[in-house]
């Protein structure tokens, strides 16, 4: 019984660790030409002629780097102060 036991922890924990791990690989942040910055969970295939910018999820702007964090849900893309939905 304590081997089922060791090995429903070991499963768990595994279970766990892979799903920790793929949030993380997922996550990026996208910078637009104003300076604005979001988090975004997936990749999207951004087209050129919004011109964004995205880095991996540890990504920090540099300490003379004029940047803001504007967060928001869903898909979409900053503009000017304006979320755009798509």
């Amino acid at each position: 019984m304590k081997s089922i036991a060791k090995l429903a922890a070991v499963a768990a924990i595994s279970v766990a660790s892979l799903a920790v791990t793929t949030i993380g690989a997922s996550a990026a942040i996208v910078c637009n030409r104003e300076g604005e910055c979001w988090h975004v969970r997936g990749r999207y295939a951004y087209r050129p002629e919004f011109g964004l910018v995205v880095h991996e999820n540890n990504w920090r702007w540099g300490d003379h780097d004029h940047f803001v964090w504007r967060e928001h849900e869903g898909r979409g893309y900053w503009r000017n102060g304006v979320w755009i939905r798509f």
